[in-house]
């Protein structure tokens, strides 16, 4: 692509096209049908084509600006692997169509590909029976009930099919991509092995929804796992980033890239003991739902995928 690099912190490119914000590494939005509207990809310059980072959630209109994509940035260069930072719709949906157009390798780790890969293939009425035990049990009232009955199993509706086999990425994993030394770094609580990327050559970390610079990634407990402590394990995982260098540049998969991670990464580890207090301080001396706790506080600005 003969367009310079641009700043990171630049205008977002609509859907369909692809900016280099350093050279080899290009910026990719896509829409998405919720509160938070977007998400970025990543285009990694490779041998012989691209690396992918994550895929958008499988809508017509997603599918239509990879094909733009298809006819532009990529067509000298196709995709020759996929990497997928963790399960939700935005980053795994179309994983499976993007893999069969492509012949592509699908990069997970096994947590995340696991668990989409469950949710994916569940039918409604299990997965809405399950849930509505689970939200009942949580304090959710008859209104509330009815929705989650109403949307049945809303990841399944928002996916591809998911790939029937993938290629493993643990902790610590070195990749070779374009020439560069990419680090893996598995982040917990927002999903359950969230897979990073960081160059230290480079200086940049592919951070995902782990780290955020405006709002922090929802923390939240699935039915599936029911006495799962994801607050704990997003707690536990952040001090690790905290050791990359100060001036890393970090490309997070919703809002713009940022500088300054210690200090992001401290914001979010006293929201979140802050927040964890006042539900502490409700809960003293009588019986609270999960549901009444929802309204403690000032509220928490997350977002959420389900």
């Amino acid at each position: 692509m003969d367009v310079p690099p641009e700043d990171p912190n630049g205008p977002p490119p609509p859907p369909g096209e692809a900016r280099e914000i350093r050279p080899g590494l290009f910026r990719v939005r896509m829409p998405l049908p919720f509160a938070l509207d977007h998400i970025n990809l990543w285009l990694l310059q490779d041998e012989g084509g691209f690396t992918l980072i994550d895929t958008g959630i499988a809508t017509a209109e997603v599918r239509a600006a990879w094909d733009r994509l298809a006819a532009t940035v990529l067509r000298d260069r196709p995709p020759i692997r996929l990497i997928c930072t963790h399960f939700h719709p935005d980053h795994m949906g179309l994983a499976g169509w993007l893999a069969e157009r492509w012949g592509l390798e699908t990069w997970a780790t096994l947590g995340e590909w696991a668990f989409g890969r469950m949710l994916s293939l569940e039918e409604d009425g299990p997965f809405t029976a399950h849930a509505l035990a689970f939200y009942r049990g949580a304090g959710f009232d008859a209104g509330q009930l009815a929705k989650i009955e109403q949307r049945g199993n809303a990841y399944r509706k928002r996916v591809a099919p998911l790939p029937a086999s993938f290629r493993r990425l643990h902790h610590d994993d070195r990749l070779c991509i374009g020439g560069r030394e990419w680090q893996v770094i598995v982040g917990r609580g927002h999903s359950p092995e969230h897979a990073c990327l960081y160059s230290a050559e480079a200086g940049i970390l592919i951070a995902g929804d782990q780290v955020l610079p405006k709002i922090s990634p929802n923390i939240s407990v699935w039915p599936q796992e029911p006495e799962a402590d994801s607050l704990a394990l997003y707690l536990d995982s952040l001090p690790q980033f905290a050791r990359l260098p100060a001036d890393t540049l970090v490309l997070p998969s919703h809002h713009e890239p940022f500088h300054g991670l210690r200090a992001r990464l401290e914001a979010l580890a006293v929201h979140h003991h802050r927040r964890l207090a006042e539900t502490f301080i409700a809960c003293a001396g009588r019986s609270v739902t999960a549901a009444q706790l929802v309204e403690v506080g000032d509220g928490v600005r997350t977002f959420r995928h389900a």
